[in-house]
This record gives structure tokens, sequence and C-alpha cells, in this order.
């Protein structure tokens, strides 16, 4: 929604100053009274300013129900799928080529995607959750993967389906990690197997849980009844 600002003018017999502030979920109201006016301002709260922005004749695409934090910026090449969340200072820089991503896709704050110039590509699947201040340089990452907090994907490296990143690694360029795998370290190797069922229960349930948490800022009053962490999962909680 973009910012509403509206004044109002009427004769005021009193001539007292007077400055008042009232504010509910929607709007601030300032009523202003000097001398023989007062003014009205009336100051919508409710506004995006995710910056989308063209470049190169690309404008971006995003789909059904996304949620974007207000400093979130969109570039270029992008095509986002529905039911996805971009947080708070992502970057998703489509100017040198192409980004695609899914459908219940989480970006997490900080986080930075890119490519190479007519070589690197970025591919994200469904439901894969990208851990706080990633970054992902040219990278293919399968359905349901999830990429740990801090960690770095270089060009052409490919994460399987189902496939854990763990915190703070660097995947180096034209890794190959399979599916349901757990790779970890600087750079990154090979640790263990995770069985699709714990894979899945893991990165569904965060993945999931970041299009319930979308919605608190999508809902236009705050969430009545906040759930208890208890049952909740974050990727700062995935395998120590």
């Amino acid at each position: 929604e973009a910012l509403v600002c509206l004044l109002f003018f009427k004769p005021e017999k009193s001539k007292i100053d007077r400055i008042h502030l009232s504010e509910d979920k929607k709007h601030k109201k300032f009523v202003i009274s000097r001398k023989s006016l007062t003014f009205v301002i009336l100051i919508s709260t409710r506004y995006t300013m995710a910056l989308i922005k063209s470049v190169r004749g690309f404008t971006p695409e995003i789909g059904d129900n996304c949620y974007l934090a207000d400093n979130a910026t969109i570039i270029g090449d992008v095509v986002m799928g529905n039911d996805c969340s971009i947080w708070f200072g992502t970057v998703l820089r489509g100017d040198v080529n192409s980004i695609k991503i899914g459908d219940c896709v989480n970006i997490q704050d900080g986080s930075v995607l890119h490519t190479l110039y007519q070589k690197s590509t970025i591919e994200i699947g469904n439901h894969v959750s990208v851990g706080h201040n990633v970054t992902i340089h040219g990278a293919k990452v399968h359905d349901y993967a999830l990429i740990g907090m801090g960690s770095v994907l270089l060009d052409d490296a490919e994460i399987g389906e189902g496939a854990i990143i763990a915190a703070g690694s660097v995947v180096t360029a034209r890794t190959k990690v399979g599916p349901y795998e757990l790779w970890g370290g600087v750079p990154a190797k090979f640790i263990k197997m995770v069985s699709p069922e714990q894979g899945k229960e893991i990165n569904q349930k965060i993945a999931h849980n970041y299009k319930m948490y979308a919605s608190w800022y999508n809902e236009e009053e705050t969430h009545p009844n906040p759930p208890s962490r208890e049952g909740t999962a974050d990727s700062a909680e995935i395998v120590q």
C-alpha cells in the first residue's frame, strides 16, 4: 500500500496552540491547532517499501501471497513462485543473469543472491529455506533443501533434494551435494547421510513455519495468539 497523507482545514475560534497525536493499527493522526486554523494530518502506517526494480528490460515477477520485507531488494530477471517470503535486508540481484525461485521458499534476513554474466544462473526449488546472511552465487538448490545461516554457495554448485548445508559452510564452485546429505565446513565436505524422513521433517517444518511467520506481517492486526516456541524450528537449530 502506498503512503497516504490527507490534510484537512477547518475554522477554529480558539487561539490556543495545541498539538495532539493519536495512533491506531492503521494510522497516525496529528491534530495541530494554531490561532484560527486546525490542521488534521492523517498518515497511513501500513505500506510496503521493498525495492522492486527493472533492469535491461527485465522486471521481477512475484507470485501470489508472497511477503516482501520493507527493505528487501528485488532487481531484474527474478521469477518467484507463490507463498514465498523475502526477509529484511535481502537482495535478489537478477541484473546479469536469471534467478528462478519456486513455491514456499523463504530467504531470510541479509541474504544475497547474484549470478555471473552469461554464465551461471540461480535455480531454487520448492519449500527451500535459506538462512540468515547466506550468499548464493549462481548455484542450484533442489526442493526441501536447507541452507544454514552464514553459508556461501558458489557458481554451479548444486544442492540435492532435502540436503542440509550446515551453518557457516562454503560450498565451492561446481560441487555436487547429493539428496539428503549433510555437508559442512570450509570448504564444505560430506559429513553424513540424513534419512529422507528426518530431512523432510526438519526442512518442511522450517519452510512451513516461515510461511506462517510471513502471514503475521501480512495480517491487518497483530497476531492475537502468538505461538509458543515449542514445536517450532529455525535454521539455527540444525545439526551442530
